[in-house]
């Protein structure tokens, strides 16, 4: 009887919650005008066709955690600040009750491009034992970030991918994929390997041409080998005290950089994970989970040669998504309903630092939740100067130091994502969204833990926007500045 009476108050509070929700806090941030907080109420009737509802029951996705990467020149960026500067970055990053909030990092298994130079964990040719393997160059630059980390957020839980394997696994026998003049030693008369004589070209498809050669190379002994250095690699970082619980074979498979890459065909992908990563993996490390991706293609078909395939219930848990692959992630979903969804690595644009990549960053947050992914990494969090990689390319982060006068700089992105980390919290249930990429007006409707209600919407128009939310008997009717982030928290 007592248990009874107590879900009856329960329930009974939550629908007083919902039904006396009338007003809201509103948090909005323009270029150069972020994070401004104001109150306002909720209204009966209006006459506006609302953009958005919801009548209270509705549960797209259980949201589960936020995220980023761990890089070494992240690493570099970090310890150009005074020691206080550092303490305070990591707190916002990591803290429970931080900024940002992220509790899963992502690293590479050898060196990726954010390296400062290319390395693997047994560059010894031939070596089928792994006897030469070690962790010793990451015990220098990533273990230490992580641990910096895990001091502010102990709970942190950790993913891997390999940008590219040792290069004695390779057919090429180097670590990336195409050879640049400027950036790499690759022998450009190898580049032939990637394409062969073909010539099919697709047309508003990522990548145009598709490889017709696996790069690692697609033997038995070399396969096994290779299964094996991630299990080594898991164990050496739980010796560290950093769990690793989820892998993914291959970082972007569609990318045929410069820097560190493998190309795979979609039997070579089948091949490695169904009859070596995830029979390894189940026998020494059943508690990591196996996740097909990082996917970087908008070919569905070659997506779907790889899930279409009868073993891959029992290969992967999930996919995951970053780049092109996201707009092919409501098709697989649908197809594939049983897999978990996770988004892997947010656009890095071009070093911009500018309000245009806030922009961007929060609309592809809106679409990523918005059809099913549980999961958000962030790439860079934290970069110097121009944000540029060993090889050249410019990219965005979080946060910027400034080399020379050794401050830090909360770029425009950082207040995009805290728009949605500081009220969106792990367990929350996204009910509702529209994208945003035709009209620039995102707009996504979320329940907390505690059963109070988000609105997040975007206005990316040069114009102010009427934006009007049903949220059950009751309608949120504001107008939004041109080139704005909003966020609504009722009470």
């Amino acid at each position: 009887m007592k248990k009874t009476k107590y879900f009856l108050v329960v329930v009974l509070t939550g629908l007083t919650l919902w039904a006396n929700a009338q007003s809201f806090v509103w948090t909005s941030s323009t270029q150069r005008d972020e994070w401004n907080q104001s109150e306002g109420k909720l209204q009966k009737s209006t006459s506006a066709t609302p953009d958005l509802e919801v009548n209270g029951d509705e549960d797209l996705l259980t949201f589960k955690a936020w995220g980023t990467c761990f890089n070494e020149r992240g690493w570099d960026a970090l310890n150009m600040l005074s020691r206080k500067q550092q303490e305070t970055i990591l707190g916002q990053l990591f803290s429970p009750d931080g900024d940002l909030r992220f509790s899963i990092g992502r690293f590479s298994m050898n060196a990726n491009d954010y390296a400062r130079d290319w390395y693997s964990c047994d560059e010894v040719n031939g070596d089928f034992q792994l006897k030469y393997f070690n962790i010793d160059r990451d015990k220098t630059t990533l273990i230490p970030f992580i641990k910096a980390a895990q001091e502010k957020n102990p709970d942190l839980t950790f993913w891997i991918s390999p940008w590219s394997p040792p290069s004695w696994m390779k057919i090429n026998h180097y670590y990336s994929v195409v050879s640049n003049a400027e950036f790499n030693k690759l022998d450009p008369k190898l580049d032939y390997l990637l394409f062969e004589n073909s010539e099919k070209t697709y047309e508003n498809l990522f990548p145009r041409k598709l490889a017709v050669n696996d790069y690692f190379i697609q033997d038995s002994r070399y396969l096994k080998t290779y299964a094996n250095y991630f299990s080594k690699f898991i164990s050496a970082y739980q010796e560290e005290g950093i769990p690793i619980k989820m892998v993914m074979f291959q970082n972007e498979p569609w990318s045929y950089t410069p820097y560190p890459g493998c190309a795979w065909t979609p039997e070579g992908i089948i091949r490695f994970n169904a009859e070596y990563l995830a029979p390894t993996l189940k026998e020494q490390h059943p508690d990591v989970d196996l996740y097909f991706g990082t996917i970087n293609t908008n070919h569905y078909e070659v997506i779907d040669e790889v899930l279409s395939d009868p073993r891959m219930p029992e290969t992967f848990k999930g996919v995951g998504f970053q780049w092109e692959g996201g707009q092919i992630l409501p098709r697989l979903r649908e197809k594939y309903p049983n897999y978990k969804y996770v988004q892997t690595e947010s656009e890095c644009g071009w070093g911009s630092f500018d309000w245009g990549a806030a922009e961007h960053t929060f609309n592809l947050i809106n679409h990523y939740l918005g059809n099913g992914c549980e999961e958000y990494t962030f790439w860079n969090a934290i970069l110097y100067d121009d944000g540029v990689s060993g090889w050249g390319w410019k990219q965005n982060a979080l946060i910027r130091v400034d080399s020379k006068a050794k401050t830090a700089t909360y770029t425009p992105e950082y207040f995009a994502v805290k728009h949605y980390t500081r009220f969106l919290t792990p367990g929350s249930k996204i009910m509702a969204f529209k994208g945003g990429n035709e009209d620039k007006f995102p707009v996504m409707i979320v329940k907390n833990p505690q059963g109070q209600y988000l609105v997040f919407a975007g206005n990316f128009n040069n114009d102010s926007k009427e934006v009007t939310v049903k949220l059950g008997e009751r309608f949120l009717n504001v107008t939004l500045k041109p080139h704005s982030l909003n966020t609504f928290q009722l009470n």
